[in-house]
Formats: C-alpha cells, sequence, structure tokens
C-alpha cells in the first residue's frame, strides 16, 4: 500500500510539473512572437497540449488559465477565454480518436482550431467592439484587402482573421505534434488526469461503459443536463438582470454626459452676444473660438453626436451655433429651420424659456438622447437653448458589446464547471457505478470455481468513494458472497437429496424385485446400459434436441422404477418356474399399466416432477414395439416415448442374458444378434443399431454387475 501511495505522489508531482509547463509554454510563446514582430498568436499551444494528453479537464482548464493570465497585460484577453476552451474541448475529442498519432491525420484537425480561432473569434471581435481597423496582428492585412475596395470592413477583417489564424494553428498543430513525439510512450499514461477511486477500468470497459444501453435517458446524461440547465437558468437570470441595469446605467451615463455636455456648452457662451452670433456669424469676433470650445466639449465626451445652440422663436427655430459631423453638415448661424415634430409638444415651454425635461425620440437624424439647457442673460431671461445629443444606437451597440462580454466570460466559465462536474461524476459515481455493473453481468453461478471468480472480481473493484456509493458496494459485495455462500449450501444440499431420491428409488426397486426371484440385479444392469445407450447417441447426434444433460439424468435415474409395477402382479405368477398361461401373461402384462398409476400417484405429491414423468414413460411403454405389436397400448414408431423405446433393448438384452427359474442364459453374443434381429420390428432400428456397435462397452458393464453379484456386492447408484 504504501509503494501504490507513493507511485501516485510521483505521477501526481509529475502531472502538476507538466500542466505548469503547458501554461508556461501559453505565456511565453505570444510574447516570443510578439517580441520578433511575427504575425501569429501562438497561445494555445500549451492548451492543445494539455488537452491531447491530459483530457478534457486538464485542457480546459490550461485555455481558462491562458486567457485569465493574459488579461493582465490586455484585459480584453479575458474574453476570448470561451475560444480557449472550445479549442481544448475540441482538442482533447480529436485526439482520444487518434489524430495526434499520425503527422498527416494531425494536420486535418487545423480547419477546425482556424475555424474556432478564426471564424468564431472575428465574429466574437466584431460584437465586442466592432470593425475599427485598429492595431491587432490581423490589423495590415485587413487594411491592405480594405484598400483594394473588394470587400467590405467586415469581410476585409474576417478574410484576414481567418488567413492569419490557418497560418497560426497550423504552427500550432506542428509544435503539438512534434512536443508529444518527444515525450517518451511510458509517460504518457501518466499525464492523462484520473480520479479513480476504485481499481481502475481497463479500455475495453470504458469503451463498454461509453457504449451502454439504457432504457431511457443515462445517469451521465441526466447529470449533465441538469447541470447544464442549471447554469443556463443562471446564465438567463444573470443576463436579464445585468441587461436591465446596464442599459438603466447606461442610459443614466448618457444622460449625464448630455446633460455635462450642455451644461458646459451653456457656460461657453457669452448671453448678452447671442444676437450678435447669429447676425454676423463666423466673420464676428470670437465666433470660431467658442466653436472650436465647443469642438472640444464633444471630443472630450465621445458618446455626444451633436452639440448646437438654439434659439426658439415663433416663425421657427433660429441657429447660434451648430457643430458639423461627418454624417451632417450644420446648419449657417442665423439660419431659421423648422421645429421638429418631437419638439412640438414641448414649444410653449421652448417659446417661454423654460427647462425641459430629457427627451429620447425619434428625429431626421434617428433616435437622440436631447438635454437642452436654457441659457439666461443677466436680467434672467432664456436667450437660446444650448444642447447635446447621443444616437440611441450607440447605446444598444454599447449594450450589446456588453452582453457579449459578459455572455462569453460566463461561456468560458459554464464550459469549465461542466468539464469538472463530468470529471468528478465520473469518477466518483459513474464509473464505480459502471463497475459494480459490469462485474455483476459477468457473474456466473454455473459452477464452484466460476463463482469464486466472480466474487473475487467484485471485491477487487476496491471502490472507495467514501458516500453511498461505496456503502452500496460493500453492502452488494457482501449479499453477493452470503448469496454464493448460501447456494453452495443449497447445491450440497441439493446433490445430498438428489443422492437420497436416488437410493429411495433403488431401495423402492430392490423391494419389487426381492418379489421376482428371476430378475436378479435385472434393475442396476438396465440402468447401466440406458446410460450407454443415451451416451452414444449423444456421440452420434442423435435426438440431440431431446438428450439434454437434464433429460439423460431423468431417464438415467428413473431407469430402476420401469418394472416397479410388479408390485401389483401376484407372487406366483412372477416367480412361476415355467411358461406363463395365458391367461397369466394378461396379468403379467397388467405391471405396465400398474405402475404408470404407481407414478403418477407420486407425481401429484411433488412440484417438480420432470424424472417421474420419465419414469412414468419407462414403466407404461418399455414393453411396447416399433412395429406397434407391443403392449399395453400398442404404440409403433416413434410414438413411443424415446426414454422408453431405449428402456426395451437394455431391458430385453439384460432377460436374454440373465439366468432365469425358467431359463438357462444366452450366450453374448446370441443375445447380439436377437438384438440386431429385432431391429425395426421390435426395436427401434437406430438404437438398436448404436447398442449391438458398442458391445465391447456393454460386455464390460455385463462383466462387472457379474463380478459385484459373485462378490455380493451391490455397485452405488451413478449420478
Amino acid at each position: 500500500m504504501e509503494k501504490e501511495n507513493t507511485g501516485a505522489k510521483k505521477y501526481l508531482y509529475f502531472q502538476i510539473l507538466f500542466y505548469a509547463v503547458t501554461i508556461a509554454i501559453n505565456f511565453i510563446l505570444p510574447r516570443t512572437a510578439a517580441h520578433l514582430g511575427l504575425p501569429l498568436y501562438l497561445d494555445n499551444v500549451g492548451t492543445l497540449l494539455a488537452a491531447v494528453l491530459g483530457g478534457y479537464l486538464p485542457g480546459i482548464a490550461v485555455g481558462y488559465l491562458n486567457n485569465i493570465i493574459n488579461m493582465q497585460g490586455n484585459p480584453g484577453n479575458a474574453y476570448y477565454v470561451v475560444l480557449s476552451t472550445m479549442i481544448a474541448a475540441s482538442g482533447t475529442y480529436l485526439g482520444m480518436k487518434g489524430y495526434f498519432d499520425r503527422l498527416y491525420k494531425a494536420l486535418l484537425t487545423i480547419p477546425v482550431f482556424a475555424f474556432i480561432g478564426g471564424v468564431l473569434g472575428s465574429i466574437l471581435t466584431y460584437l465586442l467592439y466592432g470593425f475599427g481597423m485598429g492595431e491587432g496582428i490581423s490589423a495590415p492585412f485587413a487594411r491592405s484587402l480594405l484598400e483594394s475596395g473588394k470587400l467590405s470592413v467586415f469581410w476585409a477583417q474576417m478574410a484576414s482573421d481567418v488567413a492569419i489564424d490557418l497560418v497560426d494553428k497550423t504552427i500550432t498543430v506542428c509544435l503539438v505534434f512534434i512536443i508529444i513525439g518527444l515525450i517518451p510512450e511510458r509517460l504518457k499514461p501518466g499525464l492523462w488526469l484520473t480520479g479513480w477511486r476504485q481499481k481502475p477500468m481497463s479500455r475495453e470497459a470504458l469503451l463498454d461503459v461509453r457504449k451502454n444501453v439504457t432504457r431511457s435517458f443515462s445517469l451521465r446524461g441526466k447529470i449533465i443536463a441538469i447541470i447544464s440547465a442549471i447554469m443556463v437558468c443562471v446564465a438567463v437570470v444573470t443576463t436579464i438582470i445585468s441587461y436591465i441595469l446596464y442599459q438603466k446605467f447606461a442610459m443614466e451615463q448618457y444622460t449625464y454626459a448630455c446633460t455635462t455636455a450642455a451644461k458646459l456648452t451653456a457656460q461657453t457662451l457669452d448671453p448678452e452676444r447671442i444676437d450678435e452670433y447669429m447676425e454676423e456669424g463666423e466673420a464676428g469676433p470670437d465666433y470660431m473660438t467658442i466653436e472650436g470650445k465647443l469642438e472640444k466639449i464633444r471630443q472630450s465626451n465621445p458618446g455626444i453626436e451633436y452639440i448646437y445652440v438654439y434659439r426658439f422663436e415663433e416663425d421657427g427655430v433660429h441657429v447660434v451655433f451648430d457643430l458639423d459631423t461627418p454624417e451632417v453638415k450644420g446648419v449657417d448661424p442665423g439660419g431659421v429651420i423648422e421645429m421638429e415634430e418631437y419638439l412640438q409638444p414641448y414649444k410653449e415651454e421652448l417659446l417661454a424659456g423654460e427647462s425641459i425635461e430629457t427627451l429620447l425620440d425619434d428625429t431626421v437624424y434617428g433616435r437622440l438622447l436631447t438635454v437642452f439647457e436654457p441659457v439666461y442673460d443677466a436680467s434672467g431671461k432664456c436667450v437660446c437653448y444650448a444642447a447635446a445629443d447621443i444616437k440611441v444606437a450607440d447605446i444598444r451597440i454599447t449594450t450589446l458589446n456588453y452582453m457579449t462580454k459578459v455572455f462569453s466570460l460566463f461561456m468560458g466559465f459554464y464550459v469549465f464547471i461542466l468539464a469538472l462536474c463530468i470529471w468528478l461524476v465520473d469518477y466518483h459515481l459513474i464509473y464505480p457505478i459502471a463497475a459494480m455493473t459490469l462485474s455483476a453481468r459477468k457473474f456466473a453461478y454455473d459452477s464452484e470455481e466460476a463463482r469464486e471468480i466472480s466474487v473475487e472480481r467484485l471485491q477487487h473493484l476496491d471502490i472507495a468513494t467514501g458516500d453511498e456509493i461505496e456503502n452500496l458496494y460493500e453492502s452488494l459485495s457482501k449479499t453477493i458472497a452470503e448469496t454464493v455462500g448460501y447456494l453452495e449450501d443449497v447445491e450440497a444440499k441439493g446433490e445430498e437429496i438428489s443422492r437420497m431420491q436416488n437410493g429411495l428409488i433403488y431401495v423402492l426397486a430392490d423391494m419389487v424385485e426381492s418379489r421376482d426371484k428371476n430378475t436378479g440385479d435385472h434393475v442396476r444392469k438396465t440402468a447401466a446400459y440406458v446410460r450407454l445407450i443415451m451416451k452414444k447417441m449423444k456421440e452420434k447426434g442423435l435426438y440431440d434436441y431431446m438428450l439434454t444433460d437434464e433429460y439423460m439424468e431423468d431417464v438415467a435415474n428413473s431407469a430402476p422404477l420401469h418394472d416397479v409395477g410388479k408390485i401389483m402382479v401376484s407372487d406366483v405368477i412372477l416367480n412361476k418356474p415355467g411358461r406363463l398361461t395365458d391367461e397369466e401373461f394378461e396379468l403379467m402384462k397388467y405391471h405396465t399399466t400398474a405402475g404408470s398409476k404407481v407414478i403418477a400417484s407420486a407425481m401429484k405429491l411433488v412440484s417438480d416432477s420432470g424424472y417421474l414423468q420419465e419414469a412414468k414413460n419407462l414403466a407404461t411403454y418399455h414393453h411396447e414395439r416399433w412395429d406397434g405389436k407391443g403392449y399395453p397400448q400398442g404404440k409403433a414408431g416413434e410414438d413411443i416415448p424415446l426414454s422408453a423405446r431405449i428402456m426395451a433393448v437394455a431391458d430385453v438384452f439384460d432377460a436374454l442374458v440373465s439366468r432365469r427359474s425358467y431359463k438357462e442364459p444366452f450366450p453374448f453374443e446370441k443375445a447380439m444378434d436377437i438384438i440386431k434381429e429385432g431391429a425395426g420390428t421390435q426395436f427401434d432400428p437406430q438404437i438398436a443399431e448404436l447398442f449391438v456397435e458398442a458391445s465391447d462397452e456393454v460386455r464390460e458393464v455385463t462383466a462387472a454387475h457379474e463380478a459385484m453379484n459373485e462378490l455380493g456386492l451391490q455397485d452405488e447408484p451413478e449420478s
């Protein structure tokens, strides 16, 4: 045990060192590429290495940590954690399928990783930041594509990201394949992260577990579904709450920004010179200076789209200042424009110079958030309004970016938690239950040796989860061990009962035989002949659908009862020294019918009457003939039960070779000739032929019984 613990610790330290190296690779390679000015990421080499050699959980964990560590230099890296975890999960799956065993197969994985990093990564970047042709690795190539005029900004950035990622993932896969090849084969199994709480299962057993067919949904699937459902519910609730709170926060922030910009604009103006600004415009003193200050106010608040100064009068809206934008040229100072519809409800307040609430309406420039700040002169009269607008679409884009960040972070966390839960469930629940199930399915009861092997196999699972599963395992092991013990006791008692039954049969047969002084050791010899005939039939494949082990035992064990009906026949007839008269023979023939009745009465007293059924067939029909001239019913051919046809040969042969008070024994060869002559008339021809062919073995049986009779011994019935 101490050696096992020491070995386990060595593997643990080895694994920790290996995964630390993979994290270091993820940290060093991207910085090396950046230092050398290479347009490559190389930030998933360690992740893919851990995934292929360590499994789902280590690969995903390394990928997750990679983004967390790299966010120290660039916080935006955290939002790409979902891509790292997807690459890790894909790497483990492809590694388990053997794609990293050969270089050409490893190269086939490049499109998968390039799709995740290039296509999905490009879409994620767009949702997070939009395509602004920034300073990222793919930016120069994207700008060159855009300048060609053949692609839009979106597709230029997408093509650039995919192209860069194809090169990046090609180098990544090749590096991983090379590193895997450098690691000795004997060390690779130790890198796979396991958490066995039992004796480790073989690869074949694990495949059986994964292919396990259940009536409905597997336990593993149910647990994954429950975890996923909980995570999804948490995600939905969290997302909705985050969306509502962020929308509220964004509106408050943008309202504050608009209010601040409007107030700063109002403070920049000289209320006493508003008429001058309108009349002289850009030609007036300080007009351009003030407009420059207003532009600075807009630039210092990136969300502000429009800044303008209006005077509201009955004839329309008089423009004081109206800053140009890239999309819209401002109205010249002094110009008069029509009041837009969204301002009509506030016309009276605006004409009166009163403050109005923040507006959120559709305008000719789109949906805008607008703040109007009154500008008062020294007498307290409102001479104009300073206004600032923010496009609501910008708020929606900001909200979309925020929700994308939340979703990306959640999905990365979800994949990591799911991998961790599946790993724990597999080693603490699924594999222990599966090991017990497989052991139970392979449990064999057919022999004592098989039972011992099965019990030992179950007890050597060594399940030690420390919870209800371990309790179940211990209870199952104890119950099966006790059941096997009880079964062995039952078998022993069954064998004893079987011996007792066979003994009672011979006692009963001996009682009948003792009344017939002509039969000698007849019941034992005929039973031996019957067993020999069935053995030969089985060897030849005759009636193999009937000659089961159970059937043969039933026939052999019940053979001594074939003459039990003689108990009902008079001693005078049984022991008459000469030939019987016709009347006496008719009375003798009654022993077949009488035997049938005796055994039928016995059958009513037992539940399992299999062997008694054959005893009844033997007692009733052993004097029937193949040609239909026998008794008591004159059955012919295969209408006669097989056991009775077998007994007919054994019974007649023993009668021929045995001494009787009314005759001398026939020579062995003569008796065999009579059996041969009776084939097809008195006897089943196939059975008679087999019996004659086995003459040597028949002679041995006859000689053995004669020898025992001379010594005054009786053999034990065979079982």
